[in-house]
This record gives structure tokens, C-alpha cells and sequence, in this order.
């Protein structure tokens, strides 16, 4: 008899605390949103990067547990219904591996995403696809079973089809060429911190900047480099004043002048000396629970994408506007 009540107790009392969050969560999810969001049923729960394509008017996603995927939004869109996502790429000779960071290369009409095996970083590897038939142009392998462990998390272009791959587990950045063919790897001490604890997640989100140069976040340390790669890849850490920019993720470009960094919160970074110093003049905070990821550009305004999808049988994900303060 005793067992059996204490076990009832202990069964109420799990409850209770489960109930705890499961309530907080409900209550996130339920409140109003401050700002523009597109909502959009899915079939998986974590995508990483969604990036708005002007010319095709659709949100291209990126699928954790691989694959590409886009949203369509037509003309007229209501906020209050969802959008739908439509399946695009699933590589059975990927399976395993996820699709993460990605970019449009609109001159060449394709998109390249970063493909990582997140659990074992025992593969990395780009991936290019034709936008229009979603044909796999090429498939480059960066790292493999016997090389040191890698994560390759977000990729830039630059204007002559050069793709740049961050390694966030080995603290570089992999260059690609225009067909697919492996060119370098670029490396700096100023992209290893000294303290240890900063080393778990480093070079992450990645731009390039129409000045002929990337631009580069490290998340645990919160560094923003500069690095020229039209002048021997020399690195530069950019020096920002007016907040930290830890565990900034994805970047992207609003300006030459204006950049913004997708995180816990997320961030408006200004610069008027060409990305020598920087400045902090705005933060965004989304759902928490949601996990913002990755920013992209439409009409102008700045969209945030977040991870985690909540629902069943159908996960319900969010692409949120961020307006800064």
C-alpha cells in the first residue's frame, strides 16, 4: 500500500513539474506575435536555414535531416494561414547527413548548401543545385572518415562562383570553385580563442560583402572577421563596440553598411568605415523555444528562421520579421 501511494505521488508530482514548461510553451506559442511572421506546415521537426528567392517569390529551406525543401508565398498572402512546404531534394547518397547553411547564386542559377554529418563530424561536403529542375550540378567532399573531425555549417559566393564553406569544428573556411573543384582552405590563429571553452562552436555564418571581401562570425567567441580574399586571405577581427555578439549564428547582409546576426537575441550590426569597426544598434528578440538560426532579406526587412517545428502530425515552423530596437 505504501509503495502504491508513493508511487501515486510520484507520478502526480512528475506531472506537475512536466506541466511546469509544457504550459510555458503553450503560452509562447498562443501569444500574438509583435511582428510579420510566415507560418508554414512541415514534415520534420529542425530546419536549419530558410533564404528568400526574390525571383521564384518562395522561401528555400534547408532540411536537418537533409534535403531542400521550398515555401511559395503568393500575392495576397494572409499571415493567419499557413503556408505549405514542398519537398525539392532528398540525395539517398547523402542520407545521414544534414543540409545546413545554404546561399543563391543567382547569376548561375543555383543554390549551394553545406552538407555535414552532425552527430559524427565525420563528413563535410557542398552541394550545388540547378534552381529551376533542382539537378545536382556537383557534389564536393571536404572531409572524410580519416581526416580530422569537421562541420561544415554555412557557405557565401562570391561574384565569380567561388563558394567559401565555413568548418565550424575545425576553425577554417574551405574554398570551392565555380565547377565544384576544391581550390584551399584558409586558416588564421585568430580563429582559435584562447580560452578552451570557446572552441566547441566556432566560425559559423558567413557573407560576402560587394567590396571584395567575407565577413565571418565566430558563435562561442562572438568575434566578427574580416578576412581579404583578394589580398592573400588576410584576417582581421572586426572590432565591435555597443554589445557582444555571442552565439551569433547566421549572417546576412541588409547593406554594405548593415549586417544582421540570427541568434538569442539577434542583432543589427552597422559599420561606416568598410568593416573595420562596427557597432551594435539594435537586438531582436524571437520565441526562445524556437531556436533562430539563420537571417534572410525580403522586400527589404529582415526574416529570421527558426529551428524547431511544434505540432502533430504536422510540425508548424516559423519565419519571423525581425525589427530591431
Amino acid at each position: 500500500m505504501a509503495l502504491s501511494i508513493c508511487s501515486k505521488k510520484f507520478l502526480l508530482v512528475l506531472f506537475l513539474i512536466s506541466a511546469i514548461p509544457l504550459a510555458f510553451l503553450i503560452s509562447l506559442e498562443t501569444a500574438k506575435p509583435a511582428t510579420h511572421v510566415y507560418q508554414y506546415h512541415s514534415t520534420g521537426w529542425f530546419r536549419e536555414c530558410a533564404k528568400w528567392d526574390d525571383l521564384g517569390r518562395r522561401f528555400i529551406v534547408s532540411f536537418f535531416e537533409g534535403g531542400l525543401g521550398e515555401i511559395p508565398v503568393p500575392d495576397g498572402h494572409s499571415p493567419a494561414i499557413p503556408l505549405e512546404e514542398v519537398p525539392l531534394v532528398r540525395d539517398s547518397d547523402l542520407a545521414g547527413n544534414s543540409s545546413l547553411g545554404l546561399v543563391i547564386d543567382r547569376p548561375r542559377n543555383r543554390l549551394l548548401v553545406a552538407i555535414a554529418d552532425v552527430f559524427g563530424n565525420r563528413f563535410s561536403a557542398l552541394a550545388a543545385y540547378d534552381l529551376s529542375t533542382w539537378q545536382r550540378l556537383f557534389l564536393t567532399q571536404l572531409s572524410g572518415s580519416g581526416d580530422d573531425k569537421s562541420f561544415a555549417d554555412d557557405v557565401a559566393v562570391d561574384p565569380e562562383g567561388n563558394a567559401y564553406v565555413t568548418d565550424t569544428r575545425g576553425s577554417k573556411i574551405w574554398k570551392v570553385g565555380r565547377k565544384g573543384e576544391f581550390i584551399s582552405t584558409i586558416t588564421s590563429p585568430l580563429f582559435t580563442p584562447k580560452e578552451w571553452y570557446k572552441t566547441f562552436v566556432t566560425l559559423n555564418g558567413i557573407v560576402y560583402h560587394p567590396n571584395g571581401y567575407l565577413i565571418v562570425i565566430h558563435t562561442f567567441s562572438g568575434n566578427l572577421f574580416k578576412v581579404e580574399i583578394q589580398q592573400g586571405d588576410q584576417v582581421k577581427v572586426i572590432r565591435v563596440a555597443g554589445g557582444s555578439l555571442t552565439f551569433g549564428d547566421g549572417i546576412e547582409l541588409l547593406s554594405p553598411t548593415k549586417l544582421a546576426v540570427a541568434g538569442n537575441p539577434s542583432r543589427l550590426v552597422e559599420s561606416s568605415d568598410d568593416w573595420e569597426t562596427a557597432s551594435v544598434m539594435g537586438k531582436f528578440r524571437g520565441p526562445m523555444h524556437r531556436l533562430t538560426t539563420a537571417a534572410t532579406v525580403k522586400d527589404g526587412k529582415v526574416y529570421l528562421n527558426h529551428m524547431v517545428g511544434l505540432g502533430y502530425p504536422r510540425r508548424k515552423h516559423a519565419i519571423i520579421e525581425a525589427v530591431f530596437s
